[in-house]
């Protein structure tokens, strides 16, 4: 189970970012060229944000099952003293949580905004600084926080 969780939360962060950016595309499109929020608007909207939150629900599950995050938690006064294992254990998921928690807000502010620029411009922001967080949060291959390969 713990192998298909890595796996599946592995392949999601694609869709998480490929839904974001496109978001993000479509929000500047429409804030830079006052154009209608049309329903295509609104389905990329509430599909960037529930793609996201499956992706906090796999991330959750995979945090429960976790050898590592286990022996971080067990072994809390040495295991902090690694980064790998503190990066997993605390600054990775508080910083996912908080990037979901900014992509919830603003695509439920979008909704509720009457002018079509303003919605634009709410989704534009809020999700510009979750992608930002997100991309921060992420074990690169490339990071110096933790690292793990584009694909587990």
């Amino acid at each position: 189970m713990y192998q298909t969780l890595t796996f599946l939360h592995s392949i999601f962060r694609w869709l998480v970012l490929l839904s974001l950016l496109y978001a993000i595309f479509r929000s500047y499109k429409g804030y830079s060229s006052s154009r209608k929020f049309s329903k295509t608007d609104d389905s990329v909207r509430h599909w960037t944000a529930t793609i996201a939150h499956i992706q906090l629900v796999l991330g959750i599950i995979l945090y429960s099952q976790s050898p590592v995050i286990k022996y971080f938690w067990k072994n809390f006064t040495t295991a902090k003293e690694s980064f790998d294992l503190l990066f997993f254990g605390l600054i990775h998921i508080f910083l996912m949580l908080f990037s979901i928690v900014t992509i919830t807000v603003g695509s439920a502010m979008a909704k509720r905004k009457t002018m079509d620029k303003e919605k634009f411009k709410t989704i534009l922001i809020w999700f510009t600084v979750a992608l930002i967080i997100i991309f921060i949060a992420i074990p690169w291959p490339f990071s110096p926080l933790a690292n793990r390969p584009y694909f587990r």
